[in-house]
């Protein structure tokens, strides 16, 4: 049987503790005492301090008060090797020294959970997490009050710094619905959701390359997308960034982006809506030539008919490149998407709630009479509608300054949908379908907490993609698949153990490259 001993060094007034054991020694045949030291009396609480030597499970079983609180510590594993990895505890510590962790923390809930930030102090109580403390609603509105524009902006030029290398920044605006009345950015305008309430638009770039988001701007709801493009060059320029190679869809081609993206020698690959006669000349000119066996290419699956011609851009006749291209079988498509967007102006012209961006097609289309006695009457330009159809369906165009091949132009171009994804990350994952919360300070906040919780799920997705992992969970389902395995502190100075891991959650660590940490 093991009993304790205690004996005090007279000379340091330390008092040890000695486990002892009774045993037999078979050659003097006789019982024999062996101790051991296992630790020390804590001189001012009298509180028993266990050895440095022993292993945390060790020093548990010989402290007869220890108490143990467990913890969800599966997925924080997973996201401390991401915050690692990408270096991002370094960079939010330099923007943002007195509240970095508790941006962390709140990231971390978001990626694991989702859902409203209210509920975070919650899921702090049975989680790890780098604040290691509870997160109260008052704390994380002031934490959100108090991310500056200046700590932002510190964050994004360290952050852009890192992960841009010679990346393609894919660039789209979704809207952002809101509830809220008292913030000066929620505005009434084209709803990407179709949704009948106020919102915000957020602008986003996105590396098609490293697959990771680089930058975020929050704009006013009833802005459009071909006049943003302007603040975003301007930006840049300030950070003293350098050039970037965009790609954006036709929603941010106007002739005065071109220039702009011209003058900053920033490379672009600019779809050019099919509505602007310089376009139309140019299809006109290679309409009859473009079916020939020197325009087919294929596409993956599919067969396109292509023409590339060296297009000098404004009155400096600066280098660029015009793609053309017609697909067949997109055709059908391209005819109902054009119908539907004349029946759209019809209503516009009808209720007298026109579209500036849609004047030319008005012009175009549609045939207006007044009357004194009828009015208003608006009716189809069923010539022009048909010539329109029968000329440019089925063509897609494209402008850039940098890519001379129009196959690899296009696979660069269509790329970009891996923005629609960050997008659906954003609204669904990560709770941002509805704002709730009403001053601009507080959602400025938001959204940058939000931001670096996308930076978390683009990267943990990226790695799955390396292996198996993608075909087999979520984001989402891979965390809660590690929330099993948990962490059981000990009272004093005894670190943690981790629980038994399962066999999924082995092959998990394994897939992702992450060691399975003993204790820490």
């Amino acid at each position: 049987m093991a009993y304790r001993v205690h004996q005090t060094n007279k000379k340091t007034g330390i008092t040890y503790v000695y486990e002892a054991v009774s045993c037999w020694d078979k050659e003097k045949k006789q019982a024999r005492n062996k101790q051991v030291c296992i630790g020390k009396l804590d001189p001012v609480n009298g509180e028993f301090v266990p050895a440095k030597r022993l292993a945390p499970e060790q020093a548990a079983v010989r402290d007869p008060v220890v108490t143990a609180s467990a913890e969800i510590g599966g997925s924080s594993i997973i996201l401390d090797t991401i915050t690692n990895q990408l270096g991002l505890e370094g960079m939010l510590k330099a923007s943002f020294p007195k509240e970095y962790r508790q941006i962390l923390t709140m990231a971390y809930y978001l990626v694991s959970q989702g859902g409203p930030l209210s509920h975070c102090g919650t899921w702090c109580k049975s989680h790890a997490h780098p604040f290691d403390k509870p997160l109260t609603s008052q704390c994380i509105t002031d934490i959100l009050r108090t991310i500056s524009v200046d700590g932002k902006q510190t964050f994004f030029n360290r952050w852009m710094k890192k992960v841009l290398e010679d990346d393609y920044l894919c660039y789209d605006i979704t809207s952002i619905s809101s509830y809220s009345e008292f913030n000066e950015f929620i505005k009434y305008g084209h709803n990407r959701d179709n949704e009948k309430l106020p919102q915000l638009n957020l602008a986003i770039l996105f590396g098609q390359k490293g697959r990771l988001p680089v930058y975020f701007q929050r704009l006013p709801g009833n802005i459009t997308d071909v006049t943003t493009l302007h603040g975003l060059l301007k930006t840049f320029k300030a950070l003293e960034m350098k050039t970037f190679h965009y790609v954006m869809d036709k929603g941010f081609y106007s002739k005065k982006n071109v220039d702009e993206l011209l003058t900053s020698r920033d490379k672009f690959v600019l779809s050019i809506p099919l509505n602007n006669k310089w376009l139309q000349h140019a299809i006109d000119d290679i309409h009859e030539v473009i079916h020939g066996p020197e325009g087919y290419r294929k596409l993956d699956d599919e067969t396109l008919y292509v023409h590339t011609r060296l297009y000098p851009w404004g009155k400096e006749n600066r280098r660029s490149y015009l793609h053309l291209y017609y697909n067949a079988y997109a055709r059908a498509v391209a005819v109902d998407r054009f119908n539907a967007e004349l029946v759209k102006y019809m209503e516009e012209l009808e209720s007298g709630k026109l579209v500036e961006e849609h004047q030319e097609a008005y012009n175009d289309f549609f045939v207006i009479k007044t009357t004194p006695k009828r009015g208003m009457q608006v009716s189809y330009n069923t010539q022009a509608v048909s010539q329109y159809i029968n000329r440019y369906s089925g063509f897609q165009a494209l402008l850039t300054n940098s890519i001379k091949d129009p196959i690899e132009a296009m696979q660069i171009y269509r790329d970009k949908d891996i923005v629609e994804k960050c997008f659906d990350d954003l609204k669904n994952q990560l709770d941002m379908k509805r704002l709730r919360m009403h001053s601009s300070a507080t959602v400025d906040g938001r959204l940058f907490v939000q931001f670096i919780a996308l930076i978390y799920i683009s990267a943990l997705r990226r790695e799955m993609r390396k292996s198996t992992l993608i075909e087999r969970y979520t984001v989402r389902e891979l965390l809660q698949e590690m929330d099993t395995l948990t962490k059981v502190k000990y009272s004093g100075k005894y670190g943690h153990i981790l629980t038994e891991i399962t066999k999924p959650q082995r092959e998990i660590l394994k897939d992702l490259n992450i060691t399975m940490p003993d204790k820490t």
